[in-house]
């Protein structure tokens, strides 16, 4: 099954679960060592596979002992600058470094060589 936008939030759990479960038993993981290898109740894993809402840190840290973390990575990928927001910057972007500062400190004013 598909995870859709017109699933409701307890039919995309139950599936989210399912799937676990079934690399869990893929990997030949069974609940209470997939639980203790993440640090959560047996009681937790169950809740998860069965579909139950859980905190994302426990999800996080079975979908990590099961490597299937970098999928996260596919689910939520990083966002970039829109398009029009690189338009608007254009032209107002830094183009070198000010060196005001060191001038300051120096005591000397900047003066091409052949100014002498």
């Amino acid at each position: 099954m598909n995870i859709e936008s017109l699933m409701s939030d307890k039919a995309v759990l139950e599936e989210i679960g399912h799937r676990l479960n079934r690399h869990r038993v893929q990997q030949e993981f069974t609940q209470a060592r997939l639980s203790k290898e993440a640090g959560l109740s047996k009681r937790t894993v169950e809740r998860i596979e069965a579909g139950e809402p859980t905190q994302t840190s426990s999800l996080v840290r079975i979908m990590r002992v099961l490597g299937l973390l970098e999928a996260l990575d596919a689910a939520l990928p990083e966002t970039g600058p829109r398009p029009m927001d690189l338009l608007k910057l254009r032209g107002k972007e830094r183009q070198r470094a000010s060196s005001k500062n060191n001038m300051d400190q120096a005591g000397d004013e900047w003066s091409w060589d052949d100014e002498t």
